[in-house]
C-alpha cells in the first residue's frame, strides 16, 4: 500500500473515531431495560455499566426534568423535593408493563 493510501486510510479512521456515536432514544433505552424511572422523578440506569450514550441520555433528560420541576415547584409554592416525589410517583404509575422502576428499597424491578 502506498504512503498516500495509508495516509487517506488513517485520516478516514480518525474521522470515523471522532464522530459521535448514534444516540439512543429514551423509548429504546427503556424497552431494552437500560434505564428506568426512579421514585425521585428522575431516570436511572438499570445496568451496572451503561454505555456512554445511555449515560448522556439520562443526564440530559434529568437536567431538563430538574429545571421543569424547579419551575413547577416555584409556581406551586412547594419545595423542589415535593415536586420531584409527586412526579416520580406519577411517572412510575404510568410506566408500561415490562419496563423498569426503582422500588422503595432501591432495587430495579420490571413492572
Amino acid at each position: 500500500m502506498s504512503k498516500i493510501y495509508r495516509s487517506i486510510a488513517a485520516a478516514m479512521m480518525a474521522l470515523m473515531l471522532s464522530l459521535p456515536a448514534y444516540a439512543i432514544s429514551l423509548d429504546d433505552a427503556k424497552a431494552q431495560g437500560l434505564v428506568g424511572e426512579r421514585s425521585t422523578g428522575y431516570l436511572g440506569t438499570v445496568t451496572a455499566a451503561p454505555g456512554a450514550d445511555v449515560k448522556q441520555l439520562v443526564e440530559q433528560i434529568n437536567s431538563k426534568r430538574r429545571a421543569l420541576y424547579q419551575q413547577k415547584a416555584s409556581k406551586a409554592g412547594v419545595e423542589l423535593e415535593v415536586m420531584e416525589l409527586r412526579t416520580g410517583e406519577r411517572l412510575q404509575q404510568m410506566t408500561p408493563a415490562g419496563e423498569y422502576i426503582q422500588n422503595a428499597n432501591g432495587r430495579w424491578v420490571r413492572k
